[in-house]
């Protein structure tokens, strides 16, 4: 039995989904004008491996991640930049592409740019003026009436009032109430527009994501995720503008994941503590940081280190040497490890659980090796099969063990292997002296040398 933490009502719930067996989940995606950060990979890393899961669990998963490809920060970037917006989106989800399947994330069924839905948005923002729920004002912008709405703070179980309190909300004088919140702006000049009953102009943020989500999913569906940053006022004000334009409940279950922290700070350029994807990939192997997101529960605040990363990297090396040079068979039907790293996932997707149970299966296939090679074929395939659940151990074994982090000085696995072999000449040439200097020197940019009848291999320590 599936049990999920609902944010709407801050307790783990039986899931019960809409239509037995199947499951429409909608996952808040990135503004794409810069290069995702860790932040983002926390996000993208925690709804991936939930859509992993419940396509384990035999769910029929629809997943839908949207584009926001149209917003102030797009406009403002792509001007700086001297070039259109439509070019830099264009480059920032080609990037945030690579990004993730460099991580080893699974593609969305469905990722929707807010662009492409642009007469949905305005329908839904039509029918939310039609009913009294918005209205145009002075300025020519379109305002949500957050006050008409009776259960607006219902996500964050809090009065209308009380959430204002100490919260960034933009205050003009063409709104009636603070709380009220843009649906369209009208058209500055040089910016990308669209023909609206209330002139050109672009949408606001919020009603974005309720297009797009009840139009890929329905008026109501499933499961609803994102950032923690996003509770409040996105996700409240989806709910509101949604429910308020189809008359339907939105959403049954809300997820959201923890915060990242760096070395237990905020994540900010000011602090110079911001870190992309890409930067922290020319260091570590990228499962390393996969490794780092799934190791701690997906609602857990994570916090990002260089000893973070080294603790992941040492334990996905404990995983991968349990497989170097191991073969496997079928996968068994059943097991105990299995029956155990369900009911984790059973348990809110509780990966940390799970890979104790991973590390239970390497402590027996490292003793079995020594006892039996039919029931260590087994244990490795168990172990392969279920981390693949996780979106783990997906590279070779050796590959991993020699390419897991890489020095500041960027030592590259053909240096080593070039190394090693000037080693191995140096050694017929009897000139003892420079192969020592070349273990040494391998040794201080932490590669071990492993010597045998078959030749020289090595790993990273």
């Amino acid at each position: 039995m599936l049990r999920i933490y609902n944010t709407l009502t801050g307790q783990k719930e039986e899931f019960k989904p809409i239509v037995e067996g199947k499951i429409g989940m909608y996952v808040c995606g990135n503004t794409v004008y810069d290069f995702c950060h860790i932040g983002h990979a926390r996000a993208m890393i925690s709804f991936d491996v939930i859509s992993r899961i419940l396509r384990h669990l035999d769910y029929d998963l629809t997943y839908v991640r949207n584009i926001t490809d149209v917003d102030d920060k797009i406009i403002k970037r792509a001007a700086e930049n001297g070039e259109l917006p439509s070019d830099l989106t264009e480059r920032m989800i080609e990037a945030q592409q690579e990004d993730e399947k460099a991580l080893g994330n699974l593609p969305p069924d469905r990722e929707p740019k807010a662009t492409e839905f642009m007469q949905e948005i305005i329908n839904m923002i039509k029918t939310l003026v039609d009913k009294g729920f918005a209205y145009q004002s002075d300025s020519g912008d379109v305002f949500y009436r957050a006050s008409r709405f009776t259960d607006y703070g219902k996500l964050n179980n809090r009065k209308l009032e009380e959430m204002l309190a100490g919260a960034r909300v933009e205050v003009t004088e063409s709104k009636e109430h603070p709380a009220d919140f843009v649906l369209w702006k009208p058209v500055k000049e040089g910016e990308v527009h669209w023909d609206s009953p209330w002139g050109k102009g672009r949408p606001g943020w919020h009603i974005e994501c309720s297009a797009m989500s009840t139009n890929c999913l329905g008026d109501h569906f499933d499961i609803h995720g994102g950032g923690p940053d996003l509770k409040f006022p996105h996700h409240e004000n989806e709910i509101a503008q949604s429910e308020a334009a189809t008359g339907k409940d939105y959403v049954n279950y809300w997820m959201h994941c923890g915060a990242v922290r760096v070395n237990n700070e905020k994540m900010s350029k000011s602090l110079g503590n911001f870190f992309t994807i890409r930067e922290v990939l020319k260091l570590y192997n990228p499962e390393v940081l996969r490794y780092l997101m799934v190791s701690s529960h997906y609602r857990s605040p994570i916090d990002y280190s260089d000893q973070s990363l080294n603790d992941a990297k040492v334990a996905l090396e404990r995983l991968y040497n349990a497989l170097r040079d191991q073969s496997c068979s079928e996968i068994p039907e059943s097991s105990d490890y299995r029956t155990r790293f369900t009911a984790a996932l059973n348990d809110d997707f509780n990966t940390p659980v799970a890979l104790s149970v991973l590390f239970d299966l390497v402590r027996d296939l490292n003793k079995a090796k020594t006892e039996s090679a039919e029931l260590a074929e087994t244990l490795a395939a168990e172990l392969t099969n279920l981390a693949s659940v996780l979106g783990l151990l997906y590279q070779d074994a050796d590959y991993f063990l020699k390419n897991g982090t890489f020095d500041a000085e960027g030592i590259s696995a053909d240096d080593i292997e070039k190394l090693i072999e000037e080693r191995k000449q140096a050694r017929k040439d009897k000139n003892f002296s420079r192969s020592d200097e070349i273990r040494d020197l391998l040794a201080e940019k932490g590669i071990e040398l492993l010597d045998s009848r078959e030749g020289t291999s090595w790993t990273r320590k």
